[in-house]
């Protein structure tokens, strides 16, 4: 898939998906690189399934999460080395977030993204994490990297303010996605072990109007 995954950019791809994407490509001069980082990450979701430390998290993340606002960027023509590095806190955010939601679903497939450094640090096991609920140090190292995404997240909030229209609006849906679901674990007492925490809609739908009016007073 890579090797055709080239030919969009210097052939004739042969994949009907890679066929399709290859206008869009040209139209927006789409450099290969984002995609050919999609392509490792999934590439090192089979080899590597412990991280030892939050860089080495925070590299996967660079594979994983921020090629998809940097290729948002790019297609609609907004990139600024400012925006990138704005929507990559708010991209590898996301993917903590998401991590986070999913301790025992990714456990289950053998893997684990929280760093064990961190899980050293608050004394918790793999053992701890295969509980039906979260022990008191299961739940203090959540919140621990709750507060990591959520400083990436301010971070990377200032983006929504410096785009218009549209982008604004999907901008700030993401921004808010990953807040209200931060809130819905610190509601759940960080205790993740019993299912994923999910926000309500209207919980979401707050979150987005907050975003926007954040944007509007740096604006």
């Amino acid at each position: 898939f890579e090797a055709d995954l080239r030919r969009v950019f210097d052939g004739t791809p042969r994949h009907p998906l890679l066929v399709g994407l290859q206008p869009t490509v040209r139209r927006r001069a789409l450099t290969p690189e984002p995609f050919l980082g999609l392509i490792a990450a999934n590439r090192q979701d089979q080899r590597v399934r412990r991280y030892e430390t939050y860089e080495e998290l925070l590299a996967y993340c660079e594979l994983s999460a921020n090629p998809v606002g940097r290729l948002v960027l790019a297609i609609t023509g907004t990139t600024s080395p400012e925006r990138v590095r704005r929507s990559d806190a708010i991209c590898t955010a996301l993917q903590i977030v998401e991590h986070l939601q999913d301790v025992k679903e990714d456990l289950g497939r053998d893997r684990i993204y929280l760093p064990a450094e961190d899980m050293s640090r608050f004394h918790v096991t793999q053992a701890d994490l295969a509980a039906p609920t979260g022990s008191a140090s299961v739940r203090a190292l959540v919140a621990f990297e709750a507060e990591r995404a959520g400083s990436l997240l301010n971070e990377g909030t200032p983006l929504v303010g410096s785009v218009h229209g549209r982008l604004k609006l999907l901008l700030a849906g993401f921004v808010a996605g990953g807040r209200a679901a931060l809130d819905a674990v610190a509601a759940a007492g960080h205790d993740v072990l019993p299912g994923p925490p999910k926000p309500t809609r209207a919980r979401l739908m707050r979150e987005v109007g907050a975003v926007l009016r954040r944007a509007r007073r740096e604006g």
